[in-house]
């Protein structure tokens, strides 16, 4: 997975990128990885990862390609959106919601360039009669019509039809996000009484979007001490888990992301896969051989294996399955795949 850390300027949106990769950065923790690693040991120990990308500020009018193209590169976008008032440091009141759409807009600007662009093309190639292209004209002047009234392109409706045109179409306002609510401490300890990050949240409702709180100079903070001062330090203001670690599973859910297991004694590994994945998709994620040659996977879940203890009494207990081409993998699933090349 690959996340885009962006926002406007002097947001904290450095500071949060810098507690992250300072941190646990490219590991996704996973206590089942960790029990199984336990049980085996293995020789290597292979947890999913999550790529980190500090996507420079766009500097307005809907320019920057650059940016734009970074953009374009990850999965999910984790904006990050001042909370909190330092009259030190702002010349202004913070506006969450303000802030949010500013930035929004900028990448509508820019999708709006890409279609009208698209269309352009759709329209002369469907001059020869090709129901595709005149297909794909009608729907990028609906999707301008859409852009137009500033919403993005993830609130459009999308047809079934149209994913294969959607699937290269290079658009900015797709990507899911997670709005990251940079507060201060007393804004971690008191949030039902920030009116920043209500508002954030409520916006973030109706556009299909998660939002985490977060206080970026903590979490740089934490991320430079040892385990037990920042577990104290944690528990100051009530939080059981880092940012990293809400901000993982918040995207994980955002983005319909699982994990399922292989485990043995030369490696035990986590893979990443989006829910509804079935067995031959998801083994292609190891190799595409074993994809190619698919025959049977041989899967217990986790929950099963730790209760039973061991995979002996997970067998006597009929909970060891055999599945075929059209199963549907589930989070947390210890597979062995069985294939033919």
């Amino acid at each position: 997975m690959k996340l885009g850390i962006v926002g406007l300027p002097n947001v904290g949106k450095t500071t949060l990128f810098n507690a992250l990769t300072g941190s646990r950065a490219e590991t996704v923790p996973d206590e089942r990885l960790d029990w199984l690693a336990e049980y085996y040991p293995p020789k290597k120990y292979s947890p999913a990862t999550i790529d980190f990308v500090d996507v420079p500020g766009v500097s307005g009018g809907g320019k920057g390609n650059e940016v734009f193209q970074a953009i374009r590169q990850v999965d999910a976008l984790v904006e990050v959106v001042r909370c909190f008032d330092n009259e030190d440091v702002f010349l202004e009141p913070a506006d969450a919601v303000r802030d949010a759409e500013s930035f929004e807009l900028e990448l509508i600007l820019a999708d709006i360039e890409i279609v009208e662009r698209r269309l352009e093309r759709a329209k002369k190639n469907a001059k020869g009669g090709d129901k595709k292209y005149k297909r794909e004209a009608e729907m990028c002047e609906a999707l301008i019509a859409h852009l137009t009234e500033e919403k993005p392109a993830r609130d459009f409706p999308f047809t079934e039809d149209d994913q294969d045109i959607l699937a290269d179409g290079g658009l900015l306002t797709v990507k899911p996000v997670i709005y990251a609510a940079n507060l201060d401490e007393e804004g971690m300890s008191h949030l039902a009484e920030n009116l920043n990050f209500r508002a954030l949240s409520e916006y973030a409702a109706k556009h299909g979007a998660a939002v985490l709180p977060v206080a970026a100079k903590f979490e740089e903070d934490i991320a430079d001490m040892d385990a037990e001062d920042a577990k104290l330090f944690m528990e100051d203001l009530g939080l059981t888990e880092t940012g990293l670690d809400r901000l993982i599973r918040t995207s994980y859910g955002l983005l319909g992301y699982i994990s399922f297991l292989t485990a043995g004694e030369d490696d035990v590994h986590a893979w990443t896969i989006v829910k509804g994945t079935k067995a031959p998709k998801a083994a292609g994620k190891i190799h595409t051989d074993i994809e190619r040659g698919f025959i049977r996977a041989e899967i217990v879940a986790f929950e099963d294996l730790k209760a039973c203890g061991s995979m002996a009494a997970v067998k006597e207990k009929g909970l060891f399955r055999l599945e075929g081409k059209e199963y549907v993998m589930q989070d947390g699933d210890v597979t062995m795949f069985r294939f033919n090349v």
